[in-house]
């Protein structure tokens, strides 16, 4: 077992024991296959699947059950949403808005929109905070503006957008609105009927769930939305997402999910004090350390930070063994560039290599607190 206090939940989190007691019997007792419906093993096997659909449904606030396809996780239902909907929507228009802050595989896919399905992008800037203007959205809508992308909340920063003012917009306007939740959900309330959202993705290991299993919300009333696949194959999903349904995942990330929602009251707050009193040691100690983000709006277990004069990856590499944090994205570690977020807010290039992202988690004590800081602080 690694050792070290870990505060990198925002990359990953640990898997709960009670969603992995769930999904053992799937692997070696209940193997069938849920395609498979003329036995009683693939009849199991879609049962638990479904009850798993139905369990993430309700807590989304879906009319029904088949508006959650499942996927290998965020990044793909992602491109799943981008490329499927502007294919099949295409004929009604190409321009595509979004922000200059979302996660790397919407900016990419965005990317591949431009130059291989001639879409128009705009990327809104984010004020200081890392939060889009309402009027900037509004001004930036055109006649040919088919589709909307905004994350629900920022990977590094933990700012949290105006979700429910954006869906009010796109729904007079009748586009089609997919928002990235992959570090919202489990964490902050979610409606996506409440929220007018079309299309939503999410990724289980983001709320205690497995890796390699995610989801894709797909709005079925008012309007009811479509998207092409872009995986081929025998039509499972609804002819959506092709491919063997990982039961055992999804059985996962249903418990998971459901766990981490019916905690989450209860757990914001406690992350909130702890994240606060981290901070508070650290401002303490080094006065001119710069919050980025929100300072209310924002995820409760989410501290990045901007520490003057000193060169985050040493401090990584000095605290090894002892902390486990972040210095950017997971995603973006293997490219060596400044933070794309960090310059967005108005970091200097210079201070985004002076950025720590703390993720709190399930496994943090307040008995850690001190230590965290203290580590943190001999190590400046």
């Amino acid at each position: 077992m690694s050792s070290g206090i870990y505060l990198d939940n925002h990359a990953t989190t640990p898997l709960d024991p009670r969603a992995l007691e769930k999904m053992l019997p799937f692997f070696t007792e209940e193997y069938g296959n849920s395609s498979s419906i003329d036995h009683v093993h693939g009849n199991t096997a879609k049962k638990a699947a479904d009850e798993s659909r139905s369990i993430i449904s309700k807590i989304l606030g879906c009319r029904r059950d088949t508006e959650i396809i499942f996927t290998s996780g965020a990044t793909e239902s992602n491109n799943l949403a981008l490329v499927g909907a502007f294919r099949r929507y295409k004929d009604k228009g190409n321009h595509i808005i979004s922000t200059s802050i979302e996660h790397p595989c919407v900016l990419e896919t965005l990317e591949f929109l431009k130059k291989h399905e001639k879409a128009e992008v705009t990327l809104l800037p984010v004020d200081g905070y890392g939060r889009i203007r309402i009027d900037d959205f509004k001004d930036s809508i055109r006649g040919n503006t088919i589709l909307a992308s905004v994350m629900f909340s920022n990977n590094e920063i933990g700012t949290i957008q105006p979700i429910k003012e954006i869906g009010e917009l796109t729904k007079e306007k009748g586009i089609i609105f997919h928002c990235d939740a992959a570090q919202g959900l489990g964490h902050e309330k979610i409606d996506v009927y409440k929220m007018n959202i079309d299309l939503m993705s999410f990724s289980s290991h983001k709320f205690y769930g497995p890796k390699g299993v995610g989801g894709l919300f797909v709005r079925s009333f008012s309007p009811m939305v479509r998207v092409e696949p872009i995986i081929h194959g025998g039509g499972q999903e609804k002819g959506f997402r092709s491919g063997t349904v990982n039961v055992p995942g999804v059985v996962g990330m249903a418990e998971a999910l459901r766990l981490t929602d019916s905690e989450k009251n209860k757990e914001r707050e406690r992350l909130k004090k702890l994240r606060d009193s981290i901070y508070e040691s650290l401002k303490s100690a080094m006065p001119a350390i710069k919050l980025n983000g929100h300072p209310e709006l924002r995820l409760t277990h989410n501290l990045n930070i901007t520490i003057p004069g000193i060169e985050s990856k040493a401090l990584m590499h000095s605290l090894k063994g002892k902390l486990s944090f972040s210095a950017g994205s997971a995603c973006s570690t293997v490219k060596v560039k400044p933070s794309h977020v960090l310059l967005a807010i108005g970091r200097t290039e210079e201070e985004t290599y002076q950025t720590i992202r703390l993720g709190l988690g399930r496994s943090l004590r307040e008995a850690d607190i001190q230590i965290i800081a203290n580590l943190l602080i001999e190590a400046f």
